[in-house]
Protein backbone atom coordinates (compact mmCIF):
# COMPACT_ATOMS: atom_id res chain seq x y z
CA UNK A 1 0.00 0.00 0.00
CA UNK A 2 1.46 3.38 -0.99
CA UNK A 3 1.89 6.28 1.40
CA UNK A 4 -0.81 8.21 -0.45
CA UNK A 5 -3.26 5.31 -0.01
CA UNK A 6 -2.48 5.13 3.71
CA UNK A 7 -3.04 8.86 4.12
CA UNK A 8 -6.31 8.59 2.19
CA UNK A 9 -7.48 5.70 4.38
CA UNK A 10 -6.61 7.57 7.57
CA UNK A 11 -8.45 10.65 6.27
CA UNK A 12 -11.59 8.58 5.61
CA UNK A 13 -11.37 6.98 9.06
CA UNK A 14 -10.88 10.38 10.65
CA UNK A 15 -13.88 11.79 8.80
CA UNK A 16 -16.05 8.82 9.85
CA UNK A 17 -15.08 8.98 13.51
CA UNK A 18 -15.68 12.78 13.61
CA UNK A 19 -19.25 12.05 12.54
CA UNK A 20 -19.99 8.95 14.63
CA UNK A 21 -17.74 9.15 17.74
CA UNK A 22 -17.50 12.00 20.22
CA UNK A 23 -14.10 13.59 20.80
CA UNK A 24 -13.95 12.43 24.43
CA UNK A 25 -14.83 8.84 23.55
CA UNK A 26 -12.24 8.78 20.79
CA UNK A 27 -9.56 10.01 23.20
CA UNK A 28 -10.48 7.15 25.55
CA UNK A 29 -10.13 4.70 22.66
CA UNK A 30 -6.71 6.13 21.82
CA UNK A 31 -5.73 5.89 25.49
CA UNK A 32 -6.64 2.19 25.46
CA UNK A 33 -4.53 1.64 22.34
CA UNK A 34 -1.62 3.60 23.84
CA UNK A 35 -1.77 1.48 27.00
CA UNK A 36 -1.77 -1.75 24.99
CA UNK A 37 1.16 -0.72 22.79
CA UNK A 38 3.13 0.54 25.80
CA UNK A 39 2.68 -2.85 27.50
CA UNK A 40 3.85 -4.61 24.34
CA UNK A 41 6.92 -2.35 24.12
CA UNK A 42 7.78 -2.98 27.79
CA UNK A 43 7.41 -6.74 27.38
CA UNK A 44 9.53 -6.81 24.22
CA UNK A 45 12.28 -4.75 25.84
CA UNK A 46 12.53 -6.91 28.95
CA UNK A 47 12.38 -10.09 26.87
CA UNK A 48 15.26 -8.84 24.71
CA UNK A 49 17.32 -7.89 27.78
CA UNK A 50 16.75 -11.26 29.44
CA UNK A 51 17.67 -13.15 26.29
CA UNK A 52 20.91 -11.22 25.84
CA UNK A 53 21.88 -11.60 29.51
CA UNK A 54 21.13 -15.33 29.49
CA UNK A 55 23.18 -15.78 26.33
CA UNK A 56 26.19 -13.86 27.65
CA UNK A 57 26.34 -14.78 31.34
CA UNK A 58 24.39 -18.03 31.67
CA UNK A 59 27.56 -20.12 32.01
CA UNK A 60 29.37 -17.89 34.54
CA UNK A 61 30.69 -19.53 37.72
CA UNK A 62 29.06 -17.82 40.70
CA UNK A 63 31.96 -18.62 43.03
CA UNK A 64 34.56 -16.45 41.28
CA UNK A 65 35.00 -13.35 39.17
CA UNK A 66 34.91 -13.46 35.38
CA UNK A 67 37.10 -11.50 32.97
CA UNK A 68 34.29 -11.23 30.44
CA UNK A 69 32.78 -8.58 32.70
CA UNK A 70 35.54 -6.35 31.33
CA UNK A 71 34.53 -6.95 27.74
CA UNK A 72 30.75 -7.20 27.46
CA UNK A 73 29.77 -3.65 28.54
CA UNK A 74 32.19 -2.01 26.11
CA UNK A 75 30.98 -4.19 23.25
CA UNK A 76 27.35 -3.33 24.09
CA UNK A 77 27.99 0.40 24.25
CA UNK A 78 29.98 0.28 21.00
CA UNK A 79 27.13 -1.50 19.18
CA UNK A 80 24.63 0.99 20.64
CA UNK A 81 26.78 3.93 19.59
CA UNK A 82 26.98 2.63 16.01
CA UNK A 83 23.20 2.04 15.98
CA UNK A 84 22.46 5.57 17.16
CA UNK A 85 25.11 7.19 14.99
CA UNK A 86 24.38 5.46 11.68
CA UNK A 87 20.79 4.19 11.96
CA UNK A 88 18.92 6.55 14.27
CA UNK A 89 21.01 9.64 13.49
CA UNK A 90 19.41 11.47 16.40
CA UNK A 91 19.98 11.88 20.12
CA UNK A 92 17.78 9.45 22.07
CA UNK A 93 19.37 9.79 25.51
CA UNK A 94 17.67 11.33 28.56
CA UNK A 95 14.27 9.93 27.60
CA UNK A 96 12.13 11.59 30.27
CA UNK A 97 13.88 14.93 29.81
CA UNK A 98 13.05 14.68 26.10
CA UNK A 99 9.40 14.15 26.96
CA UNK A 100 9.40 17.22 29.21
CA UNK A 101 11.05 19.23 26.42
CA UNK A 102 8.51 18.04 23.85
CA UNK A 103 5.62 19.04 26.13
CA UNK A 104 6.97 22.49 26.90
CA UNK A 105 8.68 23.46 23.66
CA UNK A 106 7.44 21.28 20.80
CA UNK A 107 3.67 21.10 21.34
CA UNK A 108 4.02 17.54 22.70
CA UNK A 109 5.31 16.24 19.36
CA UNK A 110 7.85 13.40 19.52
CA UNK A 111 9.59 11.96 16.50
CA UNK A 112 8.19 8.76 15.02
CA UNK A 113 11.46 6.83 15.42
CA UNK A 114 11.15 7.28 19.21
CA UNK A 115 8.44 4.59 19.13
CA UNK A 116 11.09 1.88 18.64
CA UNK A 117 14.67 3.13 18.61
CA UNK A 118 14.98 3.44 22.40
CA UNK A 119 13.79 -0.15 22.80
CA UNK A 120 16.52 -1.49 20.53
CA UNK A 121 19.30 0.74 21.85
CA UNK A 122 18.55 0.19 25.55
CA UNK A 123 18.13 -3.59 25.06
CA UNK A 124 21.66 -3.78 23.63
CA UNK A 125 23.14 -1.48 26.27
CA UNK A 126 21.53 -3.17 29.29
CA UNK A 127 21.75 -6.71 27.94
CA UNK A 128 25.51 -6.38 27.55
CA UNK A 129 25.82 -5.06 31.09
CA UNK A 130 25.30 -1.30 30.84
CA UNK A 131 24.53 -0.07 34.35
CA UNK A 132 21.35 1.83 33.47
CA UNK A 133 17.60 1.25 33.57
CA UNK A 134 15.08 0.30 30.92
CA UNK A 135 12.27 2.43 32.38
CA UNK A 136 13.15 5.83 30.88
CA UNK A 137 13.50 4.38 27.33
CA UNK A 138 10.13 2.65 27.70
CA UNK A 139 8.52 5.82 29.05
CA UNK A 140 9.89 7.69 26.02
CA UNK A 141 8.60 4.91 23.76
CA UNK A 142 5.12 4.99 25.32
CA UNK A 143 4.96 8.76 25.13
CA UNK A 144 6.12 8.70 21.49
CA UNK A 145 3.38 6.16 20.71
CA UNK A 146 0.79 8.49 22.24
CA UNK A 147 2.19 11.55 20.48
CA UNK A 148 2.36 9.93 17.07
CA UNK A 149 -1.12 8.41 17.34
CA UNK A 150 -2.41 11.86 18.20
CA UNK A 151 -0.59 13.40 15.25
CA UNK A 152 -1.95 10.67 12.98
CA UNK A 153 -5.51 11.66 13.82
CA UNK A 154 -4.76 15.40 13.84
CA UNK A 155 -5.37 15.96 17.55
CA UNK A 156 -4.78 19.45 18.97
CA UNK A 157 -1.75 20.19 21.17
CA UNK A 158 -3.77 19.88 24.39
CA UNK A 159 -4.91 16.35 23.46
CA UNK A 160 -1.40 15.47 22.30
CA UNK A 161 -0.08 16.41 25.74
CA UNK A 162 -2.70 14.17 27.33
CA UNK A 163 -1.78 11.25 25.04
CA UNK A 164 1.91 11.74 25.85
CA UNK A 165 0.93 11.49 29.50
CA UNK A 166 -1.12 8.36 28.76
CA UNK A 167 1.90 6.77 27.09
CA UNK A 168 4.20 7.57 30.01
CA UNK A 169 1.66 6.41 32.58
CA UNK A 170 0.96 3.23 30.62
CA UNK A 171 4.69 2.50 30.36
CA UNK A 172 5.25 2.83 34.12
CA UNK A 173 2.10 0.87 34.90
CA UNK A 174 3.06 -1.86 32.42
CA UNK A 175 6.69 -2.22 33.49
CA UNK A 176 5.93 -2.45 37.19
CA UNK A 177 2.30 -3.68 37.13
CA UNK A 178 1.53 -0.57 39.15
CA UNK A 179 -1.40 1.44 37.70
CA UNK A 180 -1.60 3.99 40.53
CA UNK A 181 2.13 4.68 40.27
CA UNK A 182 1.70 5.26 36.54
CA UNK A 183 -1.01 7.82 37.24
CA UNK A 184 0.89 9.78 39.88
CA UNK A 185 4.08 9.66 37.79
CA UNK A 186 2.40 11.79 35.12
CA UNK A 187 1.31 14.28 37.76
CA UNK A 188 4.59 14.63 39.64
CA UNK A 189 7.24 14.11 36.97
CA UNK A 190 5.59 15.16 33.70
CA UNK A 191 3.58 17.90 35.45
CA UNK A 192 0.35 17.04 33.62
CA UNK A 193 -2.51 18.50 35.67
CA UNK A 194 -5.13 16.09 36.91
CA UNK A 195 -8.56 17.22 35.70
CA UNK A 196 -11.70 15.25 35.03
CA UNK A 197 -10.95 15.30 31.32
CA UNK A 198 -7.42 13.92 31.79
CA UNK A 199 -8.13 11.50 34.65
CA UNK A 200 -10.09 8.91 32.69
CA UNK A 201 -7.74 8.59 29.66
CA UNK A 202 -4.69 8.21 31.92
CA UNK A 203 -6.48 5.65 34.09
CA UNK A 204 -7.62 3.74 31.01
CA UNK A 205 -4.05 3.64 29.73
CA UNK A 206 -2.66 2.53 33.13
CA UNK A 207 -5.23 -0.22 33.67
CA UNK A 208 -4.92 -1.46 30.08
CA UNK A 209 -1.11 -1.62 30.24
CA UNK A 210 -1.21 -3.40 33.60
CA UNK A 211 -3.78 -5.98 32.49
CA UNK A 212 -1.94 -6.83 29.29
CA UNK A 213 1.35 -7.09 31.18
CA UNK A 214 -0.30 -9.66 33.44
CA UNK A 215 -1.44 -11.51 30.32
CA UNK A 216 2.03 -11.41 28.77
CA UNK A 217 4.15 -12.25 31.82
CA UNK A 218 1.88 -13.70 34.49
CA UNK A 219 0.93 -12.32 37.88
CA UNK A 220 4.39 -12.36 39.47
CA UNK A 221 5.60 -8.95 40.69
CA UNK A 222 8.86 -7.51 39.37
CA UNK A 223 10.26 -7.87 42.91
CA UNK A 224 9.06 -10.36 45.48
CA UNK A 225 8.75 -9.23 49.09
CA UNK A 226 7.29 -10.97 52.12
CA UNK A 227 6.77 -9.00 55.31
CA UNK A 228 8.26 -11.01 58.18
CA UNK A 229 8.42 -8.26 60.79
CA UNK A 230 5.51 -5.82 61.11
CA UNK A 231 6.22 -2.13 61.52
CA UNK A 232 5.89 -0.62 64.98
CA UNK A 233 5.65 2.95 66.27
CA UNK A 234 9.02 2.60 68.01
CA UNK A 235 10.68 2.63 64.59
CA UNK A 236 9.48 6.14 63.68
CA UNK A 237 12.85 7.78 64.58
CA UNK A 238 14.69 5.24 62.43
CA UNK A 239 12.29 5.91 59.52
CA UNK A 240 12.76 9.67 59.82
CA UNK A 241 16.54 9.33 59.86
CA UNK A 242 16.40 6.90 56.94
CA UNK A 243 14.40 9.49 54.97
CA UNK A 244 17.00 12.18 55.69
CA UNK A 245 19.77 9.75 54.75
CA UNK A 246 17.98 8.92 51.48
CA UNK A 247 17.62 12.63 50.77
CA UNK A 248 21.37 13.11 51.15
CA UNK A 249 22.05 10.05 48.99
CA UNK A 250 19.69 11.55 46.39
CA UNK A 251 21.67 14.79 46.50
CA UNK A 252 24.89 12.83 45.97
CA UNK A 253 23.22 10.96 43.08
CA UNK A 254 21.99 14.10 41.31
CA UNK A 255 25.13 16.19 41.83
CA UNK A 256 27.51 13.39 40.83
CA UNK A 257 25.43 12.48 37.80
CA UNK A 258 25.36 16.12 36.64
CA UNK A 259 29.11 16.46 37.18
CA UNK A 260 29.91 13.30 35.19
CA UNK A 261 27.52 14.28 32.39
CA UNK A 262 29.27 17.64 32.17
CA UNK A 263 32.64 15.94 31.77
CA UNK A 264 31.39 13.64 29.01
CA UNK A 265 29.59 16.56 27.30
CA UNK A 266 32.96 18.24 26.77
CA UNK A 267 33.97 15.25 24.64
CA UNK A 268 30.88 15.30 22.41
CA UNK A 269 33.03 15.80 19.30
CA UNK A 270 35.19 12.78 20.19
CA UNK A 271 32.82 9.79 20.36
CA UNK A 272 35.54 7.16 20.39
CA UNK A 273 37.39 8.93 23.20
CA UNK A 274 34.14 8.91 25.19
CA UNK A 275 33.70 5.23 24.43
CA UNK A 276 37.22 4.44 25.59
CA UNK A 277 36.99 6.44 28.84
CA UNK A 278 33.43 5.46 29.71
CA UNK A 279 33.85 1.85 28.63
CA UNK A 280 37.03 1.34 30.63
CA UNK A 281 35.52 2.94 33.73
CA UNK A 282 32.34 0.87 33.46
CA UNK A 283 34.20 -2.38 32.82
CA UNK A 284 36.50 -1.82 35.78
CA UNK A 285 33.59 -1.05 38.10
CA UNK A 286 31.59 -4.08 36.97
CA UNK A 287 34.67 -6.29 37.29
CA UNK A 288 35.13 -5.15 40.89
CA UNK A 289 31.40 -5.06 41.70
CA UNK A 290 29.38 -7.41 39.47
CA UNK A 291 26.17 -6.14 41.12
CA UNK A 292 26.56 -3.12 38.82
CA UNK A 293 26.05 -5.35 35.76
CA UNK A 294 22.81 -4.39 33.97
CA UNK A 295 19.77 -3.11 35.84
CA UNK A 296 20.79 -4.82 39.07
CA UNK A 297 17.33 -6.20 39.83
CA UNK A 298 18.74 -9.57 40.93
CA UNK A 299 20.75 -7.79 43.65
CA UNK A 300 17.63 -5.93 44.79
CA UNK A 301 15.77 -9.24 45.03
CA UNK A 302 18.55 -10.67 47.20
CA UNK A 303 18.39 -7.79 49.67
CA UNK A 304 14.57 -7.78 49.78
CA UNK A 305 14.23 -11.51 50.31
CA UNK A 306 17.24 -12.40 52.41
CA UNK A 307 16.46 -13.95 55.80
CA UNK A 308 19.94 -14.65 57.05
CA UNK A 309 23.56 -13.66 56.56
CA UNK A 310 24.07 -16.56 54.16
CA UNK A 311 21.32 -15.23 51.89
CA UNK A 312 22.68 -11.68 51.82
CA UNK A 313 26.27 -12.73 51.20
CA UNK A 314 25.15 -14.18 47.87
CA UNK A 315 25.37 -10.60 46.61
CA UNK A 316 29.16 -10.98 46.81
CA UNK A 317 29.13 -13.77 44.20
CA UNK A 318 31.25 -13.31 41.08
CA UNK A 319 33.24 -10.57 42.81
CA UNK A 320 36.68 -10.46 44.42
CA UNK A 321 34.81 -10.50 47.75
CA UNK A 322 33.02 -13.80 47.02
CA UNK A 323 32.50 -15.84 50.19
CA UNK A 324 33.97 -13.09 52.42
CA UNK A 325 31.02 -12.41 54.75
CA UNK A 326 32.96 -9.84 56.78
CA UNK A 327 33.17 -7.53 53.74
CA UNK A 328 29.39 -7.36 53.16
CA UNK A 329 28.88 -3.86 54.63
CA UNK A 330 31.95 -2.51 52.83
CA UNK A 331 30.79 -4.04 49.56
CA UNK A 332 27.28 -2.56 49.93
CA UNK A 333 28.78 0.87 50.66
CA UNK A 334 31.16 0.77 47.69
CA UNK A 335 28.44 -0.38 45.30
CA UNK A 336 26.18 2.44 46.53
CA UNK A 337 28.92 5.00 45.85
CA UNK A 338 29.97 3.66 42.45
CA UNK A 339 26.55 2.97 40.92
CA UNK A 340 26.16 6.60 39.84
CA UNK A 341 29.59 6.52 38.15
CA UNK A 342 28.68 3.29 36.37
CA UNK A 343 25.40 4.80 35.15
CA UNK A 344 27.10 8.02 34.01
CA UNK A 345 29.85 6.06 32.25
CA UNK A 346 27.29 3.93 30.42
CA UNK A 347 25.34 6.86 29.03
CA UNK A 348 28.38 9.10 28.63
CA UNK A 349 30.24 6.51 26.57
CA UNK A 350 27.36 6.21 24.10
CA UNK A 351 24.94 3.78 25.74
CA UNK A 352 21.20 4.27 26.09
CA UNK A 353 19.33 3.96 29.38
CA UNK A 354 17.72 5.84 32.22
CA UNK A 355 18.24 6.66 35.88
CA UNK A 356 14.92 5.22 37.06
CA UNK A 357 16.25 1.73 37.85
CA UNK A 358 19.57 3.06 39.22
CA UNK A 359 17.63 5.17 41.74
CA UNK A 360 15.75 2.05 42.87
CA UNK A 361 19.03 0.15 43.07
CA UNK A 362 20.81 2.85 45.07
CA UNK A 363 17.77 3.21 47.32
CA UNK A 364 17.68 -0.49 48.13
CA UNK A 365 21.38 -0.55 48.97
CA UNK A 366 21.02 2.66 51.00
CA UNK A 367 18.18 1.26 53.09
CA UNK A 368 20.04 -1.97 53.72
CA UNK A 369 23.27 -0.16 54.64
CA UNK A 370 21.46 2.23 56.99
CA UNK A 371 19.61 -0.57 58.81
CA UNK A 372 22.68 -2.81 59.04
CA UNK A 373 24.76 -0.01 60.62
CA UNK A 374 21.83 0.92 62.87
CA UNK A 375 21.70 -2.65 64.18
CA UNK A 376 25.47 -3.09 64.43
CA UNK A 377 25.87 0.00 66.60
CA UNK A 378 22.53 -0.58 68.40
CA UNK A 379 21.40 3.01 67.93
CA UNK A 380 17.82 2.13 68.88
CA UNK A 381 15.33 -0.68 68.60
CA UNK A 382 16.27 -3.41 66.16
CA UNK A 383 15.09 -2.78 62.60
CA UNK A 384 14.62 -5.44 59.89
CA UNK A 385 17.12 -4.91 57.06
CA UNK A 386 14.82 -6.15 54.29
CA UNK A 387 12.03 -3.76 55.32
CA UNK A 388 14.39 -0.83 55.36
CA UNK A 389 15.88 -1.86 52.01
CA UNK A 390 12.35 -1.60 50.62
CA UNK A 391 11.73 1.78 52.24
CA UNK A 392 15.09 3.01 50.96
CA UNK A 393 13.94 2.35 47.41
CA UNK A 394 10.98 4.69 47.94
CA UNK A 395 13.17 7.26 49.69
CA UNK A 396 15.86 7.64 47.03
CA UNK A 397 13.36 7.52 44.18
CA UNK A 398 11.35 10.28 45.88
CA UNK A 399 14.46 12.39 46.28
CA UNK A 400 16.00 11.87 42.84
CA UNK A 401 12.72 12.31 40.96
CA UNK A 402 11.17 14.85 43.38
CA UNK A 403 8.16 12.56 43.36
CA UNK A 404 7.19 11.29 46.83
CA UNK A 405 3.79 9.96 45.72
CA UNK A 406 5.39 7.99 42.90
CA UNK A 407 7.92 6.53 45.32
CA UNK A 408 5.25 5.55 47.84
CA UNK A 409 2.77 3.97 45.44
CA UNK A 410 5.33 2.39 43.15
CA UNK A 411 7.12 0.52 45.91
CA UNK A 412 3.84 -0.45 47.59
CA UNK A 413 2.38 -1.79 44.33
CA UNK A 414 5.65 -3.22 43.08
CA UNK A 415 6.24 -5.47 46.06
CA UNK A 416 2.81 -5.78 47.61
CA UNK A 417 4.28 -4.00 50.62
CA UNK A 418 1.07 -2.21 51.59
CA UNK A 419 1.61 -3.20 55.23
CA UNK A 420 4.51 -0.73 55.23
CA UNK A 421 2.50 2.10 53.72
CA UNK A 422 2.95 4.48 56.67
CA UNK A 423 6.73 4.05 56.97
CA UNK A 424 7.00 4.35 53.17
CA UNK A 425 5.23 7.70 53.48
CA UNK A 426 7.48 8.85 56.33
CA UNK A 427 10.68 7.94 54.48
CA UNK A 428 9.55 9.39 51.13
CA UNK A 429 8.35 12.68 52.60
CA UNK A 430 11.47 13.14 54.74
CA UNK A 431 13.69 12.38 51.74
CA UNK A 432 11.81 14.88 49.57
CA UNK A 433 11.89 17.60 52.24
CA UNK A 434 15.64 17.05 52.59
CA UNK A 435 16.48 17.17 48.88
CA UNK A 436 14.46 20.31 48.05
CA UNK A 437 16.63 22.28 50.45
CA UNK A 438 19.53 21.75 48.05
CA UNK A 439 17.93 20.92 44.67
CA UNK A 440 14.67 22.64 43.64
CA UNK A 441 14.21 20.40 40.57
CA UNK A 442 14.36 16.70 39.85
CA UNK A 443 17.17 15.04 37.93
CA UNK A 444 14.90 15.11 34.86
CA UNK A 445 13.78 18.72 35.14
CA UNK A 446 17.02 20.39 36.22
CA UNK A 447 18.39 20.68 32.67
CA UNK A 448 15.21 22.34 31.35
CA UNK A 449 14.71 24.49 34.45
CA UNK A 450 18.08 26.16 33.83
CA UNK A 451 16.78 27.19 30.40
CA UNK A 452 13.35 28.25 31.67
CA UNK A 453 11.67 25.48 29.67
CA UNK A 454 10.25 23.34 32.45
CA UNK A 455 6.49 23.16 32.96
CA UNK A 456 5.30 23.18 36.56
CA UNK A 457 1.90 22.99 38.25
CA UNK A 458 2.02 26.76 38.69
CA UNK A 459 -0.57 27.84 36.09
CA UNK A 460 1.04 31.20 35.26
CA UNK A 461 4.49 29.65 34.81
CA UNK A 462 3.07 26.69 32.87
CA UNK A 463 1.24 28.95 30.41
CA UNK A 464 4.31 31.10 29.83
CA UNK A 465 6.44 27.98 29.29
CA UNK A 466 3.97 26.53 26.80
CA UNK A 467 3.60 29.83 24.95
CA UNK A 468 6.05 29.96 22.06
CA UNK A 469 7.67 33.32 21.41
CA UNK A 470 7.81 32.56 17.71
CA UNK A 471 4.01 32.16 17.58
CA UNK A 472 3.25 35.68 18.85
CA UNK A 473 5.76 37.65 16.76
CA UNK A 474 4.16 40.09 14.31
CA UNK A 475 6.20 39.81 11.12
CA UNK A 476 3.98 42.13 9.09
CA UNK A 477 6.01 45.32 9.40
CA UNK A 478 7.26 47.98 6.99
CA UNK A 479 10.83 49.17 7.50
CA UNK A 480 12.78 52.12 6.18
CA UNK A 481 16.45 52.83 5.50
CA UNK A 482 18.27 55.41 7.65
CA UNK A 483 18.52 57.91 4.74
CA UNK A 484 14.79 57.82 3.95
CA UNK A 485 13.49 61.41 3.98
CA UNK A 486 10.31 62.49 5.75
CA UNK A 487 8.26 62.57 2.54
CA UNK A 488 8.97 58.92 1.82
CA UNK A 489 8.50 58.11 5.49
CA UNK A 490 5.00 59.61 5.50
CA UNK A 491 4.15 57.46 2.49
CA UNK A 492 5.36 54.35 4.35
CA UNK A 493 3.37 55.37 7.42
CA UNK A 494 0.17 55.54 5.36
CA UNK A 495 0.67 51.88 4.38
CA UNK A 496 1.77 50.62 7.78
CA UNK A 497 -0.62 48.74 10.08
CA UNK A 498 1.42 49.36 13.21
CA UNK A 499 2.54 52.36 15.18
CA UNK A 500 6.27 51.54 15.00
CA UNK A 501 8.46 51.87 11.91
CA UNK A 502 11.83 50.07 12.28
CA UNK A 503 14.94 51.60 10.71
CA UNK A 504 17.18 48.91 9.19
CA UNK A 505 20.53 48.98 7.46
CA UNK A 506 21.21 47.12 4.23
CA UNK A 507 21.96 43.87 6.12
CA UNK A 508 18.65 43.94 7.96
CA UNK A 509 20.12 44.98 11.30
CA UNK A 510 17.99 47.19 13.55
CA UNK A 511 19.42 50.70 13.91
CA UNK A 512 16.46 52.25 15.70
CA UNK A 513 12.72 52.74 15.43
CA UNK A 514 10.29 55.54 14.74
CA UNK A 515 7.21 55.86 16.94
CA UNK A 516 4.53 57.40 14.75
CA UNK A 517 2.86 58.99 17.78
CA UNK A 518 6.04 60.89 18.64
CA UNK A 519 6.56 62.53 15.22
CA UNK A 520 3.03 63.86 14.72
CA UNK A 521 4.37 67.42 15.09
CA UNK A 522 6.32 67.11 11.82
CA UNK A 523 4.43 64.65 9.62
CA UNK A 524 1.85 67.28 8.62
CA UNK A 525 4.37 70.00 7.83
CA UNK A 526 5.10 69.50 4.14
CA UNK A 527 7.81 72.17 4.11
CA UNK A 528 9.93 69.85 6.31
CA UNK A 529 9.53 66.74 4.16
CA UNK A 530 13.01 67.04 2.65
CA UNK A 531 14.74 68.36 5.77
CA UNK A 532 14.47 65.31 7.99
CA UNK A 533 15.59 61.73 7.50
CA UNK A 534 14.63 58.54 9.32
CA UNK A 535 17.97 58.46 11.09
CA UNK A 536 17.25 61.90 12.60
CA UNK A 537 13.76 60.92 13.75
CA UNK A 538 14.48 57.42 15.08
CA UNK A 539 15.01 56.44 18.70
CA UNK A 540 16.47 53.39 20.36
CA UNK A 541 13.88 50.84 21.49
CA UNK A 542 13.35 50.47 25.27
CA UNK A 543 14.70 46.93 25.01
CA UNK A 544 15.52 44.29 22.42
CA UNK A 545 14.31 40.67 22.66
CA UNK A 546 16.27 37.66 21.43
CA UNK A 547 14.14 35.08 19.62
CA UNK A 548 15.44 32.40 22.02
CA UNK A 549 14.32 34.25 25.16
CA UNK A 550 11.86 32.38 27.42
CA UNK A 551 8.42 33.97 27.67
CA UNK A 552 8.90 34.51 31.40
CA UNK A 553 11.83 36.82 30.62
CA UNK A 554 9.83 38.47 27.82
CA UNK A 555 7.02 39.37 30.23
CA UNK A 556 9.53 40.67 32.78
CA UNK A 557 11.05 42.90 30.08
CA UNK A 558 7.63 44.32 29.22
CA UNK A 559 7.00 45.01 32.92
CA UNK A 560 10.39 46.66 33.39
CA UNK A 561 10.18 48.89 30.29
CA UNK A 562 6.39 49.56 30.23
CA UNK A 563 6.67 49.29 26.45
CA UNK A 564 3.74 48.40 24.19
CA UNK A 565 5.94 47.02 21.40
CA UNK A 566 9.39 45.45 21.49
CA UNK A 567 11.56 44.27 18.57
CA UNK A 568 12.65 40.63 18.29
CA UNK A 569 16.06 39.83 16.78
CA UNK A 570 17.44 36.50 15.59
CA UNK A 571 20.85 35.09 16.49
CA UNK A 572 22.53 37.19 13.76
CA UNK A 573 20.93 40.42 15.00
CA UNK A 574 18.42 40.68 12.15
CA UNK A 575 14.93 41.96 12.91
CA UNK A 576 12.35 39.14 12.91
CA UNK A 577 9.37 41.26 13.88
CA UNK A 578 7.66 42.97 16.77
CA UNK A 579 6.01 41.71 19.91
CA UNK A 580 2.88 43.48 21.08
CA UNK A 581 2.09 43.51 24.79
CA UNK A 582 -1.62 43.38 23.97
CA UNK A 583 -1.18 40.41 21.62
CA UNK A 584 0.85 38.50 24.21
CA UNK A 585 -1.75 39.08 26.93
CA UNK A 586 -4.58 38.06 24.59
CA UNK A 587 -2.77 34.80 23.79
CA UNK A 588 -2.03 34.29 27.49
CA UNK A 589 -5.70 34.70 28.48
CA UNK A 590 -6.77 32.31 25.73
CA UNK A 591 -4.32 29.63 26.91
CA UNK A 592 -5.39 30.04 30.55
CA UNK A 593 -9.01 29.62 29.45
CA UNK A 594 -8.12 26.48 27.47
CA UNK A 595 -6.30 24.98 30.46
CA UNK A 596 -9.29 25.76 32.70
CA UNK A 597 -11.96 24.33 30.40
CA UNK A 598 -11.61 20.88 31.90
Amino acid sequence: MSARSVISLITRIDTWRATHISERMFVLMLAFLVGLLSAVAAYVLHWLINQIVALLTGSFDASSFNLLYLVYPVVGIFITMLFVRYVVKDNISHGITRILYAISQNRSKLKSHNTWTSVVASAITIGFGGSVGAEAPIVLTGSAIGSNLGKLFRMDSHTLMLLVGCGAAGAIAGIFKAPIAGLVFTLEVLMIDLTMASLMPILVSCVTATCFTYIFSGDAALFTFHLDDSWTVERIPACVLLGIFCGMVSLYFIRTMSFCEGLFARLKDYPYVKLMIGGLLLSLLIFLFPSLFGEGYSSIDLLLNGRSEDDWTEILNNSLFAGQEKFLVLYIFLVLLTKVFATSATNGAGGCGGTFAPSLFVGCFSGFLFSRLWNIYEVGVHVPEKNFALMGMAGVMSGVMHAPLTGIFLIAELTGGYSLFLPLMIVSVCSYLTIIIFEPHSIYGARLAKEGKLITHHTDHAVLTLMQLDSVIDRDFLSVAPDTDLAQLVHRISRSKGSIIPVLDAAGNLLGEIDIQKIRHVVFRTELYHHFTAQQLMQQPPAVLADSLPMKEVMKTFDDTHADYLPVLDAEGHLKGYLSRQHVFTQYRRMVADMSED
